[in-house]
């Protein structure tokens, strides 16, 4: 198989895959600025160092900020199975196996869309405009084949000096102290605390756990947390070893069912608001599994509802 590369001013990213056994990588140092956003004491991150679609290169392949992915002639369904398959073997810790699970956006006529989730949980979707279902399987995997093969880049590690530039950045974006680092307890100490207890891991490794976090926040969780004296340390020592499960979803989901009943039309809103912004970040091949986890828990919760109007009647 054709190799995958990527290309940025002097900086070479390469894979060749042979057969699904064997992944050769060629890499030079890159920059990594990602900028780290405190909300309401949590942090949530832009997401780092995964990339965003900026252009297509006619004969070449897709141009994401400013590195230039050279596909040629490669399958990239293909490609992206074997890739993970080949990270397993190589003993990444998977703990759901290293099956890419693909998932069409119910349709009779184009444009047609899919979403690619990744072992980790990284989630994407097509991006272009897709006149048949086999091509927006390939546009998903596309866009997840060039991250997964990009977060390899020794860059894209969370390090003790990636985690110095980043609290440094987060300090000047918020005009913040050096004491407020050292604070758990504060949005940027969360923050830090966060980087370093995920030193060793890949961005993506680290946005698919900040999806939790983006999560309790949008659904009020934390906000009911402060309320109840939980310090922000507890509340991210707690999560930071939970996955996302059906439990966590379907708590979600109630408290939409319950603010419905408190406040008709409120989950029609949210989740009109949320489609909107899915729709967006898809197309600008943006990581979407926190704006596809809210959309499927605002269906749940819509469900949920369905269910308890069909009881009562």
């Amino acid at each position: 198989m054709a190799p995958v590369m990527a290309v940025r001013g002097g900086d070479v990213l390469s894979f060749s895959f042979l057969c699904g056994r064997c992944c050769e990588v060629s890499v030079a140092p890159c920059r990594t600025v990602p900028e780290a956003v405190i909300e309401s004491g949590i942090v949530s991150p832009n997401p780092l160092g995964i990339m965003c679609v900026t252009d297509t290169v006619p004969g070449k392949g897709i141009r994401l900020d400013g590195w230039e992915f050279c596909l040629g002639v490669v399958n990239v369904v293909e490609a992206l199975q074997e890739f993970w398959q080949m990270k397993q073997s190589r003993g990444a810790d998977l703990k759901n196996g290293a099956l890419v699970v693909y998932e069409m956006v119910p349709s009779n006529s184009p444009p047609y869309v899919c979403y690619v989730t990744l072992p980790g949980g990284s989630c994407f979707g097509s991006f272009q405009f897709c006149p048949t279902k086999a091509e927006a399987r390939r546009s998903a995997a596309k866009i997840a084949l060039m991250n997964s093969v990009f977060n390899e880049h020794p860059s894209r590690r969370i390090t003790d000096e990636f985690i110095e530039k980043s609290v440094s950045e987060a300090l000047a974006s918020f005009n913040g102290n050096r004491e407020e680092a050292d604070n758990p307890n504060t949005g940027i100490g969360a923050f830090r605390f966060m980087l370093e207890s995920n030193k060793g891991k890949s961005m993506l490794e680290f946005q698919e756990l900040m999806t939790v976090f983006q999560l309790l926040h949008w659904n009020g969780s934390l906000k009911a947390m402060r309320e109840r004296q939980c310090s922000r340390q507890e509340v991210l020592a707690h999560y930071s070893h939970r996955a996302l499960d059906d439990d966590i979803r379907n708590q979600m989901a109630m408290d939409w069912v319950n603010r419905e009943q408190n406040s008709p039309g409120a989950l029609s809103r949210e989740l009109a608001s949320t489609e909107r912004e899915l729709d967006e970040a898809r197309l600008a091949g943006k990581e979407l599994r926190f704006h596809k986890e809210k959309k499927d828990i605002l269906m749940l919760a819509a469900g949920q509802l369905g269910s308890m109007h069909s009881s009562n009647c």
